[in-house]
C-alpha cells in the first residue's frame, strides 16, 4: 500500500556478482558510469526486481529467479519484448526497456534493464493515500488504460506470435491446473472443484487481445503530481488472451474482504464514501471504451481469475518453502491461496453477475 516501492538490501537468495553486472552494463549502456549501488524492491512475488543507482541515473533490473522454477514461468524475455513493442508503436504507457541479457553467465539468470520511473504505486484499490477527489480519476485512468491496451492491433506492432490467438481461458485453466498440481503442498478442496468446473464452463465467446495477466493498482504507476497512470508494470504473465480476463482480475477486489491480510479488497468498504466506482460502474466504463453492449459469463471470468491467482500464490508458497521466493513475506502470501479458491468456488456456484452496489 506504500506510496513508493520499499527498497531493502538484496535478499541472500538473490545475491549476484555485482562487479560482473557492472562490466556488462558499461558495455551495453555506454552512459552507465563506473559505480553502482544495488537495492532490491520488496513486494514483488515472482521475478526479483532491483534498483541500480549510478549516482547520476537510476535503472531497474528484473531477472529470472535462481533455483528450480516451474515450466514456462518467469520469462523475462517476454516482458522485455512486449514493453519494447508497446513503447515503440503505441501510446500505452510502459517503462522504457533498454537492454535484454539472455546469458545466464552474467548474473546467474536472464535479465533486462529499464529506465527508472518517478511515480507513485498504490497496492490497495481503495486508494486511501489519495485525496477523495483524486480517487475516481485514478480509477478511470486505470480502466481507460486497460481499454487502450486491449484495443492495440497485435499484428501492427509485431506481436501476432506473442501467444495463441484462441482458447486463452481453456489453455490458462490447463496451465495453472498443471502448475498448481506441481506445487501443491496441502489439499485445497475448492481448487479441485474449480479445476473440474472451469473446463466445463468456459466463456461462450472467444476474443483475443494483449492480456497483461496481472492488471491491478499494485502494477500501475501514477504520476507524482496527478492521479493518472504513467506506466503499466510487471508484464511477466502477459500473452495474447481474452481481454475480459484482465478486466475480471482488475475487479477482484470487489469480491475480496476489506480486512484480508496482505490482499485487502473492497468488500466491506463504503465505496461512495471513498469516492471510487462500483464494480458495475467499472464494467460500464470499460464497455463504453471498448464498444461493448455488456458482458456474458462474468462469473466465469471472476472464478477463473481467483483460481489462477490461487495457483500463482501456491507457487509462491512452494518457492518460499524451497528458499528462493522473491519476497521475504512469501510464506504468508502463499497461505492465502485457500481463501481465494473458496471465494472463486462460491462465485462459480452462485453464477454471480456484476453487482450494482457492493458497499
Amino acid at each position: 500500500m506504500s506510496m513508493t516501492p520499499e527498497l531493502v538490501a538484496v535478499l541472500p537468495a538473490h545475491k549476484f556478482d555485482e562487479a560482473r553486472l557492472l562490466n556488462w552494463l558499461q558495455q551495453a549502456l555506454p552512459e552507465f558510469g563506473n559505480q553502482m549501488d544495488v537495492k532490491q524492491f520488496q513486494g514483488g512475488q515472482s521475478n526479483p526486481t532491483f534498483l541500480l543507482d549510478t549516482g547520476n541515473r537510476r535503472y531497474v533490473l528484473r531477472k529470472k529467479p535462481p533455483g528450480k522454477t516451474l515450466p514456462s514461468a518467469h520469462m523475462v524475455e517476454r516482458e522485455y519484448r512486449v514493453m519494447r513493442a508497446l513503447a515503440e508503436h503505441t501510446s500505452v504507457p510502459v517503462p522504457n526497456a533498454r537492454e535484454l541479457c539472455e546469458d545466464s553467465e552474467v548474473i546467474g539468470t536472464p535479465f533486462y534493464v529499464m529506465d527508472f520511473l518517478e511515480g507513485r504505486i498504490h497496492s490497495h484499490s481503495a486508494l486511501k493515500e489519495l485525496e477523495r477527489e483524486e480517487r475516481m480519476r485514478a480509477h478511470h485512468s486505470a480502466i481507460d488504460t486497460l481499454a487502450a491496451l486491449h484495443s492495440v492491433d497485435v499484428n501492427a506492432i509485431g506481436l501476432a506470435d506473442y501467444g495463441r490467438p484462441e482458447g486463452y481461458v481453456s489453455r490458462q485453466v490447463a496451465r495453472w491446473s498443471k502448475q498448481y498440481l506441481a506445487s501443491r503442498t496441502d489439499d485445497l478442496p475448492a481448487m479441485d472443484k474449480l479445476m473440474a468446473w472451469l473446463p466445463e464452463n468456459l466463456p461462450a465467446r472467444d476474443e483475443t487481445s494483449i492480456a497483461h495477466g496481472d492488471y491491478r493498482f499494485g502494477n500501475l504507476m501514477l504520476a507524482p503530481d496527478r492521479p493518472d497512470v504513467i506506466a503499466i508494470l510487471d508484464w511477466e504473465l502477459s500473452t495474447l488472451g481474452h481481454p475480459l480476463a484482465d478486466l475480471a482480475y482488475y475487479c477482484l477486489p470487489y469480491h475480496l474482504p476489506a480486512d484480508m491480510p496482505g490482499m485487502r479488497g473492497l468488500n466491506g468498504e463504503d465505496l461512495q464514501e471513498l469516492g471510487i466506482p462500483s464494480e458495475q460502474e467499472t464494467i460500464a466504463r470499460y464497455c463504453a471504451q471498448t464498444g461493448r453492449d455488456g458482458i456474458d459469463d462474468w462469473h466465469v471470468f471472476l472464478s477463473f481469475s481467483l483460481f489462477r491467482l490461487a495457483a500463482i500464490l501456491q507457487g509462491v508458497y512452494t518457492r518460499a518453502l524451497d528458499g528462493n521466493a522473491a519476497n521475504a513475506n512469501a510464506l504468508e502470501v502463499g497461505k492465502r491461496a485457500s481463501l481465494l479458491a473458496d471465494i472463486g468456488w462460491q462465485i462459480a456456484c452462485e453464477g454471480r453477475k456484476p453487482c450494482a452496489e457492493k458497499r
